[in-house]
């Protein structure tokens, strides 16, 4: 296959599948839907993934990634890739992958037994503030609940190299806000809804500060709120559903303007 050719965006139609995979595709595909909503999006470029559980792939580390190519708003559930952590195409797919989003997201899957999904984004908030001398600064609302969750890594260049991996995890070490400097955002979870709820609440904080420095001098939040705010903020924690309400009424505004996700 031409790796230049532009797919078909209902080029695989899946036989038969494990049930718990089906269910990983169509929420990952609504989840494509709902970054395109909200203008998280790069061109055909960015990813998220999530893993598959031991029921489907046996204990091996498998999990899903757009087809390169495509926007956001043409991911469907049957046109997801199914690859394993050397970028091989286990589910038939004629769909190229992006070399850029593989190594990074198979790193994380593979290096941190929780990350269940990744998220990376190029807003152009989380841009700015991933190139800001200083980066993310303890000044508003939604900083204060991310006190002590953010990483930094620095820039690489395309992250196409594979030697990158272990260096970017020692960068992450358990923190699931991840800033990568010069270039954007990620975040991973337990789960699809908490990756999820982090990039939101991550992406937001880069808003308000890129709103707020244009303004002039922030108000800094004292660190004893800060990390009251983080206590208190129930979005990412699992007792309280760690962002599934959320999750499930973006879905719910997805629905209503197009279903073509479950295909």
């Amino acid at each position: 296959m031409n790796p230049l050719a532009t797919p078909s965006p209902s080029a695989l139609v899946h036989p038969a599948i494990h049930p718990d995979e089906h269910a990983a595709r169509l929420q990952l595909a609504a989840c494509y839907r709902v970054f395109a909503m909200l203008g998280w999006t790069e061109m055909i470029y960015n990813h998220i993934t999530v893993r598959l559980p031991d029921s489907v792939t046996g204990g091996e580390k498998q999990f899903l990634i757009n087809p390169f190519g495509l926007h956001y708003s043409e991911v469907t559930a049957s046109n997801l890739v199914k690859i394993d952590l050397q970028g091989r195409v286990l589910d038939g797919s004629t769909h190229a992958v992006n070399p850029a989003g593989f190594t990074v997201h198979a790193a994380i899957h593979d290096g941190l037994p929780e990350a269940h999904c990744v998220m990376h984004v190029h807003t152009t908030a989380g841009v700015a503030v991933a190139c800001l001398q200083g980066g993310l600064q303890q000044t508003n609302f939604y900083t204060a609940q991310l006190h002590g969750m953010v990483a930094y890594h620095d820039f690489e260049g395309i992250t196409i190299h594979a030697d990158e991996g272990p260096r970017l995890l020692a960068s992450i070490g358990e923190r699931q806000a991840v800033i990568l400097r010069n270039h954007g955002l990620l975040t991973w979870g337990q789960t699809l809804p908490q990756t999820f709820a982090i990039l939101w609440t991550l992406q937001r904080a880069c808003e308000i500060q890129l709103a707020t420095l244009s303004m002039g001098a922030p108000i800094p939040v004292p660190q004893a709120i800060a990390e009251r705010c983080t206590r208190d903020a129930l979005q990412f924690n699992p007792a309280h559903g760690a962002g599934q309400d959320v999750f499930d009424a973006l879905v719910r505004q997805v629905d209503r303007i197009d279903t073509s996700y479950k295909n």
